[in-house]
């Protein structure tokens, strides 16, 4: 008896798969597929919901194309601009560490980075 080893299992005691398949829109790509291995920490995931702001596919997209540009450059930590959006991000991790609104009126520093991209 063979055993087919390119099944893909779930943990132990588990009847799911292991990887979940894509959630896709009416003839569009899945939204996984739209963040192209982008990731969010918990902290900055909590600013974005909690100051409702905008993250659109066509912002993703720009965001996905701002660091792989800072990647080529060599850069470790950007600031990506967006619009009215700034984005401090692991460029390495491909992960966004945290999101404000640059136009709110706080003082608004970036500190621990060493390249600055204009989306």
């Amino acid at each position: 008896m063979a055993i087919d080893r390119t099944q893909q299992i779930g943990p132990i005691g588990s009847t799911r798969p292991a990887t979940p398949a894509p959630v896709r829109s009416a003839g569009g790509p899945s939204f996984q597929e739209t963040l192209n291995g982008l990731q969010f920490s918990n902290h900055a995931a909590k600013r974005i919901d909690k100051r409702d702001l905008n993250l659109d596919a066509g912002k993703l997209d720009r965001l996905n194309s701002a660091i792989s540009r800072a990647a080529e450059k060599g850069s470790k930590n950007s600031v990506v601009m967006l619009d009215d959006l700034a984005v401090v991000v692991d460029v390495k991790d491909r992960k966004v560490v945290t999101a404000i609104n640059a136009s709110a009126g706080k003082e608004r520093v970036f500190t621990n980075i060493d390249s600055v991209v204009i989306a």
